[in-house]
This record gives structure tokens, sequence and C-alpha cells, in this order.
């Protein structure tokens, strides 16, 4: 009998031992898929707030921006740094400094390129009754505008000075405007536009430039391109064996059939071509090269635009960027602290501590370290992980792939 009872037990114990088993695997596996779905929707932002003051309808959303990036409200007067996710309410004024610069998506998905010293105001931005309103006033500075398809009731107007101008679809366009000369400049690559001065409108179509001066539009001429740069290529590196400097000789070839006049040319240590970086700022040249000597070890960028004899001038070119290395070099690089913020969506903050002045390069990007070793940069990467280039003014390098997830060094290359 006792042995029939111990059976009966050990049996019954059996069976509570099992139950208890699956249940805890059920629960692991319905943990893990709240903890993974909860960091999902953390990563996608399902769960950040969004304020409906900070975020109205009629909001253009800055897709992108790098360098000093502020927003003045039109409601508050309140300016604030861009530092994350920004939304730009009708009203509000934007302004790049000398580092800055700013891409705006519109309602329609236009997109709107601030240049660095520059101020944008957001008129209106809106969608209504199947049709799209895209207003901004340039006030000072340089404007890009890109559109794309739009419907039959919308409309992309651009004012400037006493001007405005409304884009066709699939239009790039490019604005200047300086308010203490109370000049303008249009420029058409792509498309069409139509400028309204007083009474008067002008079509201004595909490689067309016209000017504002005086309340009035020019006549329209065939648009001046800037010139190709041709040497020092870009990305290059030129070697200073003696440690005395190196002559370089810049040259530039003629892109477009205009008969140009002279050219302009910059060089300078910052790529935003900052006034106080500026080394040469030379205009009035009239061959295509220029000879720089003793140029001491370090990264530098260079840029030209031309002059027709009509008297338009170009935009400038894309910079060109060169480095000037020592002969011998064997420095180690390092970068402590580590540090990446999530702005927003595919967009990131990856900062950390190096040397001074050391050059710090991704994804075409570049900032120089602080004096205290400190870099921020911004990157936009659907991946997990990102890489950076490190360069001193010895043609010293070091390059270090960073997960995005932890900020950890995923290896050195």
């Amino acid at each position: 009998m006792a042995e029939e009872r111990f059976r009966k037990y050990y049996v019954e114990w059996w069976k509570i031992r099992k139950s208890t088993i699956w249940g805890l695997v059920a629960l692991v596996v319905l943990s893990s898929v709240l903890i993974f779905g909860g960091w999902w929707a953390l990563r996608n932002d399902w769960f950040a707030p969004r304020d409906p003051s900070e975020v109205p309808p009629g909001a253009a959303r800055i897709i992108s921006f790098e360098g000093d990036v502020r927003i003045t409200r039109a409601a508050t007067r309140e300016t604030i740094i861009v530092s994350r996710e920004t939304f730009a309410a009708a009203g509000d004024t934007i302004q790049t400094q000398t580092d800055g610069k700013a891409v705006l998506q519109m309602v329609d998905g236009s997109e709107y390129t601030v240049r660095p010293n520059s101020s944008v105001v957001i008129r209106d931005n809106s969608s209504l009754f199947g049709g799209q309103n895209i207003r901004v006033a340039l006030d000072d500075g340089q404007l890009n505008v890109r559109t794309e398809q739009q419907g039959e009731n919308s409309q992309n107007v651009v004012e400037m000075l006493d001007s405005q101008t409304r884009l066709r679809p699939e239009t790039d366009a490019s604005f200047n405007a300086d308010p203490r000369s109370r000049g303008g400049e249009i420029r058409i690559s792509r498309g069409s536009v139509e400028t309204t001065v007083g009474a008067q409108s002008t079509v201004i179509t595909e490689n067309e430039f016209a000017a504002l001066s005086g309340g009035k539009l020019g006549a329209k001429e065939k648009l001046l391109t800037p010139p190709q740069l041709t040497a020092p290529a870009n990305a290059s590196q030129l070697t200073d064996p003696a440690g005395a400097g190196v002559t370089v000789t810049f040259n530039w070839q003629d892109s477009s059939s205009i008969a140009v006049l002279n050219y302009h040319l910059q060089v300078s240590r910052s790529s935003f071509f900052a006034s106080d970086a500026i080394l040469v700022d030379r205009g009035g040249l009239t061959s295509r090269d220029f000879r720089l000597a003793g140029m001491q070890p370090g990264t530098y960028y260079w840029r030209l635009k031309s002059t027709a004899r009509s008297g338009q001038a170009s935009d400038w070119s894309e910079p060109g960027r060169f480095s000037v290395v020592r002969g011998e070099s064997s420095a180690l690089i390092e970068v402590t602290e580590w540090n990446v913020e999530r702005v927003g969506g595919t967009v990131h903050l990856v900062s950390g501590v190096t040397r001074p002045g050391l050059l710090v390069r991704t994804q075409g990007r570049e900032v120089f370290a602080a004096r205290d070793g400190t870099f921020r940069l911004q990157v936009s990467t659907p991946q997990a992980e990102v890489a950076l280039e490190f360069l001193d003014d010895r043609g010293n390098r070091a390059g270090f792939v960073i997960s995005l997830r932890n900020a950890a060094v995923v290896r050195r290359f």
C-alpha cells in the first residue's frame, strides 16, 4: 500500500513539473516577442510623442541639415538651433550661418535647399481641396528648388525682392538675393518658371538666366555654367618632402559655350569657405590657371565662378579638395568617447574625442576636431554601421567602423 501511494504521488508530481516547464517556455517566448516588438517600435518612433502645436499641418520637414541652422518661430519669436528632426511651420524663418545648410521637403514632395548665409521664410505649405500651395520668401542668400510632378491645382512660388516666381513641374531653379544692393538672380537648369515683377510676367526656361535690379527683370540670357576644375584632382594628395611647403598649380576649363570675361578663384581651409578660413580670394583672373607657393601641410578646398561679357556671373563650382602632407609620418590616431545620437529615421549624430585639428570625414561630409578634440558629424544611412576616416596634416590616417546602435568600434581600417 505504501508503495502504491508513493507511485501515485510521483506521477502527480511529474505532471505538475511538466506543465510548469511548458508554461515557462511560453512565458519566455511571449516576453521575447514583447521585448523585440517594443525595441522595433521605439526604433521606428512609434511611441515618440508628437505635440500638435509643434507639428502643424502646414509644416515643412527638414530632411537634412549640417552646420549651424536656426529657426525663428513665428508664434513666439523664439530662435532655436536645429539639432534633431525638426519641422518649420508657416511663418517661420530659417537661417543658415556660414557653415550651415538645410534641405526642406514640402507637402508636394518638392525640395528646397537653403545654402550657407541665407534667410528663408515659409509663407505657406498647405494641402487643400486636392491642391497644394507652397510659397516661400528668400530674404537673403541662395535657395535651390527642385519640383517634381504637380497636381492641376497646385502651385509652388518663390518670392524674392519685388518678384514672384511660379515654378512649373519637374524644374530645377536657383535663386540669389542681395537685399543690400536690391539685386537678385534666377537660374533655370531644368524645366521652366514664370516670374512676375509688377504687372509684367516673363517665362524663363531651361538653361536660361535673368537678373533682378531696381525692381525690374533684365533680359534673359543663356545660362553660364561654372568652370570645370581639372587640377589638382579632387581628393588628391601632394607631398612636401622638404617641409618648406609646396607650389600648387590650379587649372580649370570652361564648361559653357558663352564667352567668358574673367574668373573668380577661392582657396580655403574650410569646405564652407568661411571668411576667416579663406587663403585666396582672387577675382578678375583672365587665364585658366593660378599658381600658389608655400602651401603647408593640411587639407584645402577650392572653387571657381566665371563672369560673361554680358555681366552674368555663374554659380560657384562644386568645391575641389586636396591635401598637402609631409614626406614622413608615423603618429597613431586614436578616438575615444564615441557616442551615437539617433535624430530620427535613418539620420544619426556621431561624436567623439580625438586630437585637435584632425579632419574627420564620412559620407562626403567633413569637419575639423575642435580645440578640445571634440567632433560631431551627421550621417544618414539605413545600415547599422558607418565608417569614419581621420586625417592629420602629416598624412597620418585612421579609419573606424562604428555601430549606430551602441557606438561600439566594430573594426578599424
